[in-house]
């Protein structure tokens, strides 16, 4: 492995989970909220937010001619601007369009195709369909852009765990776990990796290096990790084989995606 200071830029990833670090996998359509906190990884339940403009009688304020205590004076509140509620109003209906054009829609049909003519016979050979679809590639190729992977990609020079065909694995596990492309996080991505590791290396040791550069030494995190995988592979239904076929034609839909160079036949 490539020389660096492990276990530093992984703060920078448990502080983002802190703000706004979801892990939404999504199980029979019921999505569980889990966040990474900045002391550690843990779960937690989303919680109903309250429906905004519905308000509770408070004491003093009458309701169907009945007042319920003293009264008060009742301050009103200043209203919005109408241009800004539109905008409000507006952005967030194209946002819930997005996600249930995303949720709802249809699953790939198979596909089949002529293997063998015979005379007046013909044999049938089904393709696989993959489920990888663009937006799965540009959430990937957001990733890339993040600090912590990228300096975990230059930490592993010797592609020990990051090579092109683990992290095309990476995008199909992105296409299999039912996420939403807003929700996917630095932590999906090692998550997937050390999946990917886990299928494809029969050298089961080199993927200890991604926890020895997320936390260093420190064991304490380690537990939480393993549960989010587990709860990760079980949003995929359990699918986690992904063929060599699939990871070349990952790597094909954008083939000068710097990463598809990380090949290790090329290592001197």
């Amino acid at each position: 492995m490539g020389e660096g200071t492990p276990g530093v830029d992984s703060a920078r990833v448990q502080e983002e989970g802190g703000r706004d670090q979801s892990l939404g996998f999504v199980e029979g359509r019921i999505q569980v909220g889990r966040i990474v906190t900045a002391g550690q990884l843990s779960l937690c339940s989303e919680e109903q937010s309250p429906q905004p403009g519905i308000t509770r009688p408070s004491p003093g304020v009458v309701v169907d001619g009945e007042s319920s205590g003293l009264a008060e004076p009742r301050v009103e509140a200043t209203p919005q601007p109408p241009s800004s509620i539109q905008k409000r109003k507006r952005d967030e209906s194209l946002d819930s369009e997005d996600d249930l054009a995303e949720l709802f829609e249809p699953d790939p049909q198979p596909v089949w195709s002529v293997e063998m003519l015979c005379g007046l016979r013909m044999r049938l050979k089904r393709r696989r369909v993959s489920t990888v679809r663009p937006e799965h590639h540009k959430v990937f190729t957001k990733l890339l852009e993040d600090p912590v992977v990228k300096k975990f990609l230059t930490w592993d020079k010797m592609l020990r765990v990051s090579d092109k065909y683990l992290l095309s694995m990476v995008i199909a596990y992105f296409s299999r776990a039912g996420l939403f492309s807003w929700q996917y996080r630095p932590i999906h991505f090692f998550l997937a990796l050390y999946l990917a590791n886990d299928m494809e290396e029969d050298n089961q040791a080199p993927k200890q290096d991604i926890f020895y550069f997320l936390y260093g030494k420190s064991y304490a995190q380690r537990p939480m990790f393993h549960k989010l995988r587990f709860q990760f592979i079980r949003s995929m239904g359990w699918k986690i084989w992904v063929s060599r076929e699939e990871c070349e034609e990952i790597q094909a839909y954008n083939p000068d995606l710097w990463v598809w160079a990380r090949d290790r036949t090329n290592l001197t």
